[in-house]
Formats: structure tokens, C-alpha cells, sequence
């Protein structure tokens, strides 16, 4: 099987969901609503493109000046203008659409790709091409003349539509692939995404991406479970009967000797249970050797330093070292993507082998596609198993008290290895922290009721319900005296 040559497009994440790149020489329609970022992807590709040492056109079809273009432009770091009329030429066909409509227009092109031996075309305007002519045949044999002598030139060439073109246009038929950007309002955040409706000759990541236009231009974030359909590598079979220290003795002998290695472990309780805590104490452990990643989407880091060191929890020299990394995710409007590759960048960068996530819950609320939280979160645990990474993670739960456990995803348990269940249980007028072990995957644990105690020289798990009951409903009822 022959693979076919690609063009690099320069915009991150884009060449992934395009299974390599763009194909050398064949044609697009890139289509959206104004403002949803037509415009930006296409000069990205252009210069980075020319920053590569080729040659780029770009033949703009609408009214707006160059000048104020550049404008614009210069405010995302690919920008650069010198290079701007030399390996980068922008040129207007304004004049032409006033004449013989398109057949100047390709008049233009034709002369203009081989002058500046394009290997890049992009032409904006194509909205205003289909409303130069009646005919719909008269846009067809306007794209085939433009992509013969694009061909001919080894060029690959851009459309760019002011709008969304219906199926059944004739110009979606004449093109190699098509990429539509849209921009959704949900509640109160307006959210972009991408989509790739057609693409001839690639195994491409095919429904909605996310993607966000930043200060160096449109950063795209493929679906993480499309792009890890299947781990990047086998899980560490070696390491199934291996234990990792959680930071808490008595936590390791409820787990028969400690974490199981490369496994995932979620912490469910309300706010204010010991979540944090637990999971501060999880990282206590980590070395130059194992190194560790607190990602946190709660409290900032030097917060996170703070309540460590009251809880006695020598962290901040870990920092210091290398052997613990603290990535904490500012209170703006996320992206469930974007969080997903950057954690596994982290780990990629790092070398992680113990995680800290606080918590799932937030992530789970950055989703914005009803329905595929556990696609999500089952792709990132699979994938952070193969890298050998054990996890400990936490969910935050609405209720303080009660039997019931209420959490967005119906198939939580599935997700991962470990399960601990955290609640708050009134007892002799005090309200005490419980923590229960409510599943070990594939092993023997400790079912037992613990006391979480916080104290300013660490935490500890004690054994201070054996005559209680009701405890996991909040109330703590002694048993009867015989």
C-alpha cells in the first residue's frame, strides 16, 4: 500500500485528526460561519508552511484589504510579516470578479501559482465565487480549473467558504476533503470545534474535536478516546502482583500490602472529607527515580504547599527536586480535551509514576458532549495503565450524609481498578471523617470502616467504629449492650 505524500499544516492537533497532515496536492473546502476561525487556520497553515522554506498564495475574493488583515494577524505569534511578499504573496482578485467573473479569476490563479511557484494556494471568498453565477455547472468548472492547474504545479490548494455548503453542492463533489468549523453556544459558554466531513485517501479521526484560538493561533484537541482507541502500549503485565506505597500504613494493609501498581484508585466523598489529604500523602513518596504529578483543578499550588506543610507533608522539597510536578488548571471555562492531553504530556515529559488527580468530577464537568464521559475517562485510565502510572484520583459527591452514592457517570466503578468510598458520620456529637474500601480489583482487601484522623503531623486510619453501625448513613448508633 502506497502511503500518500502529506503537507505538515503547522496548527497543533490538526495533522493528528488528519491522519499525517494534509495530502500534497489535493483540494479542501474549509467552511464556517464567520468568526469561527476560517481565516486564522488558513494563514497559520500559510506561514508555517512558508517558515518551512516553501511558497505560499493566498487570493482573497471579499472587499477587506490586506492591511487590515495584517492587523489583525500580527496579534498571534506565527505572524510575520517578513516574509510577507516574498515566500508569502497575498494577492486580489476583487477586480477580476468585476469582469468576466470567474473565468478571469482563474486567469489570475493560473498566472499567479506559477509566478510565485506556489506549492500552497489558498483562496478565500467562495461564498462570493457561487453567487458570481446561476449556473451551478459554472462552479464546477470553476474548482476544476483551479485544482488542473494546481495539479499541474504540484500545489495544494484551500477554499475557503464564508458559510456552511449544503450536501448536495456541487462543490463538496469536486473536492478531496472537506473541514468545517463551527461554534456552539452551551449555557453560557460558546464552544468551537472542528469536524472533518470528507477526506479522500485517509484513515481520518472523523465527528466533533474541540479547538481554541489562542495568542499562537487555533490549537486543536482531538477526542482523546478517538485518538487512544486502544492504548499506545500494553499494560505492564509484571506489575499486577507489584504494591506502591500510599502514604498511609494502615491504607496499605486495608489493600493487602499497598496500591496495586499501575492501577487506578478513586476517592468518592463530599467536600471536606480528606480527599486532598489522602491524596497529598499519595505523593509523599515520590523520587527522582518515580517522580510524581499533582493535577490539580481545585486549589493552587502554593495553597496545595500550605496545606501540606500543616499537615506535616514535606512536599515543597519534592518540588524543589524534580521528583514531584504540580500542574494546577486556572477556573476558566475548560476544555475536557484539552485537560486530557495535557495531563498525558505531563506524564509523557516527566516520567510520572504516581498521579494525583483532584478531581474527575471537575473534568467531568468540563464535557460539554453529553454521553461520552466514559469513553473519556476510560480512554485516559487504559492509557496511564500502559504507562505504568498509578492513579489516585477523587470525585466529589453532592451529599454530606446518606446511603445513596450519586456521581454524573452511571458506570463509575467500571472506570477504575480501586473504589473508596469517604463520608462524614455524626457520632457522640461530633462529626467524624469514615473511610471504607469498596472494591480491590482482582484482590483480597480490608472491608472494614476506618477513621480518617488529621493531624498536624500527618494522617492515619483508625479503627473507631468496631461498635458502631449506620456509620456509612452518617448516623453512628452503638450496638445495644446484652
Amino acid at each position: 500500500m502506497e502511503d500518500l505524500q502529506r503537507l505538515e499544516s503547522g496548527v497543533p492537533g490538526l495533522d493528528t485528526i488528519l491522519a499525517g497532515g494534509l495530502v500534497a496536492g489535493a483540494s479542501y473546502i474549509v467552511q464556517g460561519r464567520p468568526g469561527s476561525g476560517k481565516t486564522i487556520l488558513a494563514n497559520q497553515i500559510a506561514f508555517h508552511h512558508a517558515a518551512a522554506g516553501h511558497r505560499a498564495l493566498f487570493v482573497t475574493m471579499l472587499a477587506e484589504g490586506h492591511d487590515r488583515l495584517f492587523q489583525f494577524l500580527s496579534t498571534l505569534s506565527f505572524f510575520d510579516r517578513a516574509r510577507v511578499g516574498t515566500e508569502l504573496q497575498f494577492v486580489s482578485a476583487v477586480d477580476e470578479m468585476g469582469g468576466d467573473g470567474l473565468e478571469d479569476v482563474v486567469t489570475l490563479l493560473r498566472r499567479e501559482i506559477v509566478r510565485q511557484q506556489a506549492s500552497l494556494l489558498i483562496v478565500d471568498g467562495l461564498r462570493n465565487a457561487r453567487s458570481s453565477t446561476s449556473e451551478p455547472i459554472e462552479i464546477k468548472r470553476f474548482i476544476a480549473a483551479v485544482q488542473a492547474h494546481a495539479a499541474f504545479a504540484g500545489c495544494t490548494v484551500l477554499l475557503l467558504a464564508n458559510s456552511q455548503i449544503d450536501d448536495g453542492s456541487p462543490e463538496l463533489t469536486m473536492v478531496d476533503g472537506v473541514i468545517e468549523l463551527c461554534q456552539d453556544l452551551i449555557g453560557s459558554r460558546s464552544v468551537r470545534r472542528v469536524q472533518l466531513r470528507k477526506t479522500r485517501g485517509s484513515a481520518a479521526l472523523t465527528g466533533l474535536h474541540e479547538l481554541e484560538i489562542t495568542g499562537d493561533g487555533i490549537v486543536i484537541h482531538p477526542r482523546l478516546e478517538s485518538v487512544l482507541n486502544y492504548p499506545s502500549a500494553p499494560a505492564p503485565m509484571a506489575m499486577e502482583l507489584a504494591r506502591v506505597e500510599s502514604g498511609i500504613p494502615a491504607l496499605d494493609r486495608m489493600f493487602g500490602g499497598g496500591l496495586p501498581r499501575a492501577s487506578s484508585t478513586l476517592m468518592l466523598g463530599p467536600s471536606g472529607c480528606g480527599k486532598t489529604t489522602m491524596g497529598l500523602a499519595f505523593l509523599r513518596n515520590c523520587t527522582l527515580a518515580e517522580p510524581g504529578i499533582l493535577f490539580g483543578l481545585y486549589e493552587n499550588p502554593g495553597r496545595l504547599m500550605l496545606k501540606a506543610q500543616s499537615l506535616g507533608l514535606p512536599l515543597q522539597p519534592l518540588v524543589e527536586s524534580g521528583a514531584l510536578h504540580v500542574l494546577w488548571q486556572p477556573p476558566a471555562e475548560r476544555l475536557i480535551d484539552a485537560l486530557g492531553h495535557r495531563l498525558l504530556a505531563a506524564v509523557q515529559a516527566t516520567g510520572a509514576k504516581r498521579l494525583f488527580i483532584d478531581s474527575l468530577s471537575v473534568i467531568a464537568r468540563s464535557a460539554t458532549i453529553p454521553g461520552r464521559t466514559f469513553d473519556f475517562f476510560s480512554s485516559l485510565m487504559n492509557e496511564l495503565r500502559a504507562r505504568d502510572v498509578t492513579v489516585l484520583a477523587s470525585w466529589e459527591m453532592r451529599d454530606l450524609f446518606g446511603t445513596e452514592v450519586h456521581t454524573p457517570t452511571a458506570e463509575l466503578s467500571g472506570l477504575v481498578d480501586n473504589l473508596l468510598l469517604m463520608r462524614f458520620v455524626e457520632l457522640r456529637a461530633e462529626l467524624r471523617r469514615v473511610v471504607s474500601v469498596l472494591k480491590v480489583r482482582d484482590s483480597h482487601y480490608d472491608p472494614a470502616l476506618r477513621e480518617l484522623v488529621i493531624r498536624s503531623d500527618g494522617v492515619d486510619l483508625t479503627t473507631a467504629f468496631e461498635q458502631v453501625s449506620s456509620a456509612m448513613a452518617g448516623i453512628g448508633e452503638p450496638f445495644a449492650r446484652r
